[in-house]
């Protein structure tokens, strides 16, 4: 500023304003409190709280990305701009990659639940990790339940973890693995987290029920109702990781089906498991963006057409560039808009990723579109119509999930604030796999279900204008009849 006219400011905010600077500007910061000695030098422990593993496993892989990058790029230049100007952090990103194989220096720790999908996915993460190198690693199980009662509910919850230890035992097997009971309070505050080390420590913490009054709650099945008035269009599930976005988004697109819709069901998740979710059913197709295959197809698709008329040195340079960490995010965001176009012609449901992920997502799409506006000729339609689409409550309804606990309903409320600042107004909110209206009889879940309560009226009277409350149910919902149960009269919440 000062230095260059209006005109070649405005332009370089346009090309610094996506998803890819964003993700740089954090990259940075990670790198140095990993790389850079004097930054950490006043501490014992550095202790990172990751986001959820999809995005975490971008951002690990990226100091080797880049170092990469810049090991074979000649030609100088970056989705960035010139190399020059990040040569100087080359020292720092290849010293972050040696710390984080380091097994004396880091420490991974992987949290689970005592569950088949978290499980997986902490498999999967573990074997992407060492893969990348970081190899000292543990687990913490969290919330494991052990039946103190003769309740049906209680012991279902005991078996279905049971299960899923036995099932995965083999992988349990191969790292140290720590076990955090279930606990009936709520984990915040410093009170609360010195007691996870205590065997009884929920009598200590008193009820937080501040009402009697009813829920005033919708079905699940009456919000599809609603969806499936108009015949067409997407539905997004989006929430914190962990609140049951797959197994929601999987239960209206099998619903919707059954009614005899075309559905397209879909995930932009990275660690996206909806295939195991659902089971086949007539008029519904199931896919996952996979990142990899789109960043080839979209790699291959400019070299056909920007790089056509290029002579040999002109088509060596834009294949290095494409090279680029940021071309998946490009090649991510070309395939989202596709799949969003299909709710044209039925219905689309889309798992999005866990809330930072996605919010880059939607990040990407503003970026692109004040960029498409300018060129239009040059992008296909699915890309200039997307955010408008998305923006479009008759055709776009998102659906945030959440869980009846503190840090899901605030995680939630703060997705809702950037969404409308997007200009997105969310369709309704959905509480999943609560206790209170369960009718157990055990006394952890009981205080469980109480202690929900303040959290429900919190969605109610402050974030919502739309809820359904989802019971937890004693068979876990996977597959078409299961997950039908979740629009069961008898299954699903009305009222207190």
């Amino acid at each position: 500023r000062g230095v260059l006219p209006e005109a070649s400011l405005r332009s370089m905010e346009e090309q610094l304003s996506g998803a890819c600077t964003l993700e740089i500007a954090a990259f940075d910061e990670f790198t140095k409190l990993l790389g850079q000695p004097n930054a950490t030098e006043a501490y014992d422990h550095v202790i990172f709280d990751t986001a959820p593993t999809g995005h975490t496993l971008r951002l690990l892989s990226l100091p080797s990305a880049w170092t990469g990058f810049f090991a074979k790029n000649t030609s100088g230049n970056s989705c960035l701009g010139p190399l020059a100007g990040l040569q100087q952090q080359r020292e720092m990103y290849e010293r972050s990659v040696a710390s984080l194989a380091d097994g004396a220096q880091t420490t991974l720790v992987l949290v689970s639940r005592a569950q088949r999908g978290a499980l997986r996915e902490a498999q999967r993460t573990s074997k992407e990790l060492a893969a990348l190198g970081v190899r000292n690693q543990r687990l913490i199980l969290n919330g494991v339940f052990h039946a103190s009662f003769a309740d049906a509910t209680a012991h279902a919850l005991e078996q279905r973890h049971a299960e899923a230890l036995h099932e995965m035992s083999s992988f349990l097997s191969s790292l140290p693995v720590i076990e955090v009971p279930l606990h009936a309070h709520n984990l915040v505050g410093i009170a609360a987290l010195r007691a996870l080390s205590e065997s009884d420590d929920d009598a200590q913490f008193p009820k937080t029920i501040e009402s009697s009054r009813p829920f005033d709650c919708e079905t699940l099945e009456s919000l599809v109702d609603q969806i499936a008035a108009s015949r067409h269009g997407v539905i997004m599930t989006m929430g914190k990781g962990g609140v049951g976005k797959t197994t929601l988004a999987a239960a209206i697109a099998s619903n919707l089906a059954q009614r005899g819709f075309p559905v397209h069901l879909s995930t932009t998740d990275p660690a996206a498991h909806v295939a195991v979710t659902v089971d086949p059913v007539e008029g519904l197709s199931v896919s996952r963006i996979d990142p990899v295959a789109e960043t080839r197809s979209y790699v291959e698709h400019v070299m056909e057409t920007s790089g056509k008329d290029l002579d040999a040195d002109g088509r060596k340079l834009l294949k290095e560039d494409l090279r680029s960490p940021c071309t998946e995010e490009i090649a991510v965001f070309h395939a989202f808009a596709r799949i969003v176009a299909q709710g044209q012609n039925g219905f689309v449901v889309l798992d999005t990723a866990p809330t930072g992920h996605t919010l880059l997502l939607l990040d990407a799409t503003e970026a692109y579109h004040r960029e498409v506006v300018k060129h239009a000729s040059d992008m296909p339609d699915a890309v200039l119509s997307l955010l408008p689409r998305l923006r479009d409550p008759d055709f776009t309804r998102v659906i945030i999930v959440t869980l009846p606990e503190a840090t899901p309903v605030h995680e939630a409320a703060s997705l809702q604030e950037d969404l409308r600042r997007a200009s997105i107004e969310p369709f309704a909110w959905v509480i999943n796999q609560s206790f209170a209206e369960t009718g157990t009889s055990d006394p952890l879940l009981q205080r469980r279900g109480e202690n929900e309560s303040r959290f429900i009226y919190e969605v109610i009277d402050e974030h919502a204008e739309r809820v359904a409350i989802v019971p937890w149910l004693r068979e876990e919902p996977v597959g078409a009849a299961r997950l039908q149960k979740l629009f069961t009269p008898g299954e699903a919440v009305v009222g207190k």
